[in-house]
């Protein structure tokens, strides 16, 4: 093979090595806020809604009011990771003149770039990039080392003429694109990606912070084979997770027991998609007592949540522990001071309760 065929090789696996090395670092850090709707959920203690993806680039005027689950609504970009939501896109970047001489004499040029959702989607990503430019050739221990780095929305970098390999990452999805810089030039990378946004309730009341947690993979719950998660853990409320266009289910946990709702979802590049999922559930207080309405007994408890058919659903100990557990029948078992009691309940959704048992 010759010496420009083994330059081509290396260039095209330096792209494809950037593109994934960036959403594998970039999953480390949780975007912002999000919003999506499932498609379908298969749980039986759970429901979800969908509502349609909206446009993820504001009217003119800016950012409008923000309506009810399941409307169309039109707000401004997706945050940057961390970072707040912008309103009009930003204007066009101009290309300035070439900059004077770097170090040595050494003529350079202007890179002018900015990034957008696709070629049909007007108006540029304007937070939450990360640039690098590498060269198009490794150096003498076969490295590709990054040879600038920005995190602006409109970088312009002065290089010195020849071939270069830019990368620009935006959540968890990417773009990159070879550059053969002679004069001062402008690029465009399109970055096919959309948002999601998540929300748990149980009813018409929206589960807090902390107490639910949602896990993103790649594809439809329904896909052969095993699956591993994009993103795991994250977080409710003004949370938005940027991520490449396509097919995603979503895995949402309420609690760390058997209140889990799986929903698809599908995201479109420019769109933000609002996900509020129904969890069909409640949250149970456990209490060991002498007689009805008295206080726990005091020393520690340890306690065996099951079903009617004897499946082991939590254990834990504790005087009065809290449990979130999906709408139906279940048994406590409590184990004190090598006495074991036991009582039948039943959970209803949205009925927040304690559960005592009798230590008789």
């Amino acid at each position: 093979m010759t010496g420009n065929g083994l330059a081509g090789l290396k260039l095209a696996a330096l792209i494809v090595a950037a593109a994934s090395w960036s959403g594998a670092a970039m999953a480390q850090a949780l975007p912002p806020p999000s919003y999506a709707a499932p498609l379908r959920s298969t749980a039986p203690n759970q429901a979800a809604t969908t509502s349609p993806s909206t446009n993820m680039l504001p009217p003119a005027g800016g950012i409008g009011t923000v309506p009810a689950v399941g409307q169309t609504r039109s707000i401004g970009q997706i945050p940057a990771v961390g970072g707040p939501i912008s309103g009009a896109a930003a204007a066009p970047m101009p290309i300035g003149p070439a900059p004077l001489p770097g170090a040595g004499g050494v003529p350079q040029v202007s890179l002018s770039l900015a990034a957008r959702y696709g070629r049909d989607v007007q108006g540029q990503i304007t937070n939450g990039l990360l640039w690098r430019v590498f060269p198009a050739r490794p150096d003498s221990s076969g490295t590709f080392r990054v040879l600038k780095e920005d995190r602006s929305a409109s970088p312009v970098m002065a290089l010195p003429p020849g071939d270069y390999v830019v990368h620009v990452s935006y959540g968890l999805a990417s773009a990159a694109k070879a550059v053969r810089l002679k004069e001062a030039t402008r690029e465009i990378l399109e970055i096919p990606a959309g948002g999601i946004k998540l929300e748990g309730r149980v009813g018409d009341i929206r589960i807090p912070a902390g107490q639910i947690s949602f896990d993103i993979y790649k594809g439809s719950q329904f896909d052969a084979g095993e699956k591993t998660p994009l993103i795991q853990g994250v977080g409710t409320g003004d949370v938005v997770v940027v991520v490449p266009e396509g097919a995603y289910h979503i895995v949402s946990n309420y609690g760390d027991t058997n209140a889990v709702v799986r929903s698809d979802i599908r995201v479109q590049a420019g769109k933000l998609t609002d996900v509020v999922v129904n969890h069909r559930a409640a949250l149970i207080t456990l209490k060991l007592v002498s007689e009805r309405g008295g206080d726990p007994i005091a020393s520690n408890t340890n306690w065996t949540i099951i079903t009617p058919g004897g499946d082991v659903i939590k254990e834990l100990t504790g005087v009065f522990p809290r449990i979130v557990l999906a709408e139906g029948d279940y048994r406590a078992i409590a184990r004190n001071d090598v006495r074991t009691y036991e009582r039948d309940f039943k959970v209803i959704t949205g009925v927040d309760g304690e559960v005592e048992v009798l230590a008789r």
